[in-house]
């Protein structure tokens, strides 16, 4: 589907044009040149000097430093220098009229937002945070320890502001309108997380998502077992609730300790858990057909560690080495971004997506 940019930098730039603001430095960088070149001129003829000399002249004179005369000056020197201290003020005038118009017309916010927007058109792989409230903040700043290129949508100018101020890229504007989200880089992102405070809105924004991209990972919060099953009818790939992951966390602490501190150890690591999809492709997996995990030997080649691997609804944890690799299946992977990153250049082209677990 075609980008739209309601505000894009064409209409953004046409509209400064039409007010005479493209280049709103022209007016006194002409201004400025004419006045030092006409200066230096005077001098030359009244005074006899060279080009130097005589722009040195004109430069301290409109500046107002004053170091002294470069040599005592004529009468018609005098004159020069007269209209050289008048023309600098009409200058200097200019300057700030043109200022106080560029500030009064909106042109600096104008730039700002075509700069953000030419920043925005250059992200690729990053992830969308629709909402920055209490849960957004937590994921968001979950993100900037990872070094993932977040850029969070907020519809409250106050919680954008207070994105912004942690280092966030952050488009003030309605998640659950499509043209917000193709703003946003729907087309280039790695996944969109809906963390909005309301079932409601994150509904339409999952529906929006998944009318835009398809094959986008979309990820939403919901509040309520009902709004989960219709999150995931809409199209949702993952429903987290709030609620009853803090219910699970709180038991899993109680009953295995052990386990949850080794998430958290996890966390800090600088280790992922990673899923690499396998292709379907009969044609892209005669690489491993028919080939075992001790025959491929991903782990010696990569170092990284095959946890556990999905085949369908089946989930096999802790493979042996016998354990055949086919089509479709999830390998769900322990290591560092190297040994992932090295393990997926072994793949090649049996692997169809990666996706990241946990971190």
């Amino acid at each position: 589907m075609k980008e739209r940019w309601p505000n894009s930098k064409g209409s953004i730039l046409k509209g400064l044009r039409l007010r005479g603001l493209a280049k709103p430095w022209l007016g006194p960088l002409i201004a400025l040149s004419i006045l030092l070149l006409l200066g230096a001129f005077g001098y030359r003829i009244t005074e006899g000097w060279d080009w130097g000399d005589s722009l040195w002249m004109v430069l301290i004179t409109i500046s107002t430093i004053g170091y002294g005369e470069v040599a005592p000056l004529s009468a018609a020197g005098r004159l020069v220098t007269v209209l050289v201290i008048g023309g600098g003020l009409i200058v200097v005038q200019l300057t700030i009229k043109r200022v106080l118009d560029l500030t009064a017309s909106g042109y600096f916010r104008q730039m700002r937002e075509l700069r953000f927007r030419r920043i925005m058109r250059r992200m690729h792989d990053h992830v969308i945070l629709c909402g920055y409230g209490r849960i957004g903040q937590e994921i968001a700043d979950q993100l900037l320890k990872e070094n993932v290129p977040t850029l969070v949508v907020e519809i409250d100018p106050t919680s954008k502001s207070t994105a912004e101020e942690r280092g966030l890229m952050a488009l003030e504007g309605d998640a659950t309108l499509d043209e917000t989200l193709l703003q946003a880089g729907l087309d280039r992102c790695r996944s969109l997380i809906a963390a909005l405070p309301n079932d409601a809105a994150n509904l339409y924004v999952i529906l929006s998502a998944k009318g835009l991209r398809q094959e986008c990972r979309l990820i939403a919060r919901a509040d309520t077992e009902e709004a989960s099953a219709k999150l995931k009818l809409a199209g949702a790939d993952v429903v987290v609730s709030p609620y009853v992951t803090a219910g699970r966390t709180i038991a899993a602490t109680a009953l295995r300790p052990l386990a949850v501190d080794f998430m958290d150890l996890l966390a800090g690591s600088g280790c992922e858990i990673e899923e690499f999809l396998l292709t379907s492709d009969p044609n892209e997996f005669q690489k491993l057909q028919n080939k075992s995990l001790s025959e491929v030997q991903l782990g010696r080649q990569s170092g990284a560690m095959v946890l556990a691997i999905r085949d369908g609804a089946n989930l096999v944890t802790n493979p042996g080495g016998n354990m055949k690799l086919s089509p479709g299946q999830v390998l769900v992977v322990l290591g560092s971004k190297q040994q992932l990153a090295k393990l997926r250049g072994i793949l090649g082209k049996t692997l169809c997506n990666v996706e990241t677990m946990s971190s």
